[in-house]
């Protein structure tokens, strides 16, 4: 006897929602069956799709969800969304509309931590709560089912029946409290979220950054880091380098690193216009944090960069100059501790000097891997398909009122011709016969 089947959709947004979804749809199956229910076969539906245009309205993908569901029909949908979402300023991990089987997981909520356990868990959660119910006596069932279940569950880090996901250290330092609205008027039943605003924007920047994967962009610095060491390895063959390196400190030659790191990051901004500007539509606190998040995604992406250059840099200097001729330029003890200083100095001087103007061959990474353009362009794509549809739809009724109108004019004429004949003499009616019969 064949299983009867519970259909899960996953809507995901492009990118690493993305690639969480089809690892979802891999290895949810049997948690469902066994953490849910498993008298049902669990069939997972994933699609990725943007939902909404940016927005920081957690009803607004609610809504846009159900919308979606409403074409699929699947028994439960949940998206996996990329959007930070607040309610009064404070983090929204996660809500659920219990009477139309629909929830999401905002993915920047979870913060940097190693993050596919931690949306697994919160999946099963949200559906077992869409299943069972959401009340205090169905959380009490749950519970009691959990207790009793024999043998060792899929998904035994979380044993609560109200709980989004198991405790790690960053649930510890940043609590996650699960509200449940009775009110009519609301469509959200249940809502995880952080309460403490500073533990919340902590969470959510650092999420934010995971999710802008700073270390995708680094293919597109290849072209820098080759004009960069060029420019750096043709300083090296002249003795100011080696002198300037010996005559800075170490203060001085960090607080050099930290300019030419910012002067890079400072180019990147202004030459691919990422910072964002103020908008009456979007509220002062989320433009400051889609600025800040592009700012440490860049800082961290030029850091890798600067490190790159500077192991090479190391390499060429060891090849190249000889200990010899360090100690007939340089004054003073001369070990092998001052390749490494000529090695850092020529890393800042060839990342202000030789990378600050260089063109960047992939563009668009840099671009994608910033929120205030992925917002952008999630705005702009949006807005180009509710138009189109609106095309579509203004065309469909143009048709329905040409062949309505087609309709009409067809019966006109078809009463014009019967008046016409009635009109007719009666001589003439013997002559209209043969003419008929003829035609025929």
């Amino acid at each position: 006897m064949l299983q009867p089947t519970k259909k899960l959709g996953l809507i995901t947004a492009p990118g690493y929602a993305a690639k969480l979804g089809e690892a979802l749809q891999r290895d949810l199956p049997p948690l469902l069956a066994r953490d849910v229910d498993e008298e049902y076969s669990w069939q997972i539906e994933c699609t990725e799709d943007l939902l909404t245009g940016e927005t920081n309205d957690s009803l607004e993908v609610l809504e846009a969800l159900e919308a979606t569901n409403v074409h699929n029909k699947w028994d439960f949908v949940i998206a996996l969304t990329d959007l930070p979402l607040f309610q009064e300023k404070k983090t929204i991990l996660a809500e659920m509309a219990e009477d139309k089987n629909s929830a999401f997981i905002s993915l920047p909520g979870l913060g940097f931590m190693p993050m596919y356990k931690r949306v697994r868990e919160a999946v099963l959660q949200l559906v077992n709560e869409m299943y069972y119910g959401s009340s205090d006596q169905a959380r009490a069932y749950v519970e009691k089912r959990n207790q009793l279940k024999k043998g060792p569950s899929l998904n035994s880090k979380n044993q609560s029946s109200t709980r989004l996901m198991s405790k790690r250290l960053l649930e510890i330092l940043s609590p996650i409290t699960r509200e449940t609205l009775n009110d009519p008027a609301s469509k959200v039943r249940v809502r995880y979220m952080v309460k403490n605003r500073s533990s919340g924007r902590w969470r959510i920047f650092s999420g934010m950054v995971r999710a802008n994967r700073p270390w995708d962009m680094f293919p597109a610095f290849i072209k820098v880091v080759v004009v960069a060491f060029t420019t750096g390895a043709y300083a090296l063959v002249f003795p100011t380098l080696w002198q300037l390196s010996h005559e800075y400190n170490a203060w001085r030659m960090l607080m050099l690193s930290v300019v030419s790191i910012l002067a890079m990051v400072s180019w990147i901004i202004l030459a691919h216009r990422l910072w964002e500007q103020k908008a009456k539509e979007k509220p002062e606190y989320i433009r400051k944090l889609y600025n800040t998040t592009t700012f440490v995604t860049l800082c961290w992406t030029v850091t890798m960069f600067y490190i790159l250059l500077f192991l090479l840099f190391s390499a060429a200097v060891m090849i190249l100059i000889p200990i010899g001729m360090l100690e007939a330029q340089l004054s003073g003890t001369v070990g092998y501790l001052n390749y490494f200083y000529v090695a850092w100095t020529a890393t800042s001087v060839a990342t202000i000097v030789g990378a600050l103007g260089s063109v960047f061959e992939e563009k668009e990474m840099i671009l994608e891997s910033t929120y205030g353009y992925r917002q952008r362009w999630r705005h702009e794509r949006i807005k180009r398909f509710n138009e189109e549809q609106k095309q579509e739809e203004q065309a469909k009724k143009e048709a329905v009122e040409r062949k309505h109108q087609d309709s009409k004019a067809k019966k006109g004429t078809e009463k014009t011709n019967i008046e016409y004949h009635r009109a007719l003499p009666k001589e003439a009616e013997p002559l209209i016969a043969v003419t008929r019969s003829k035609r025929a």
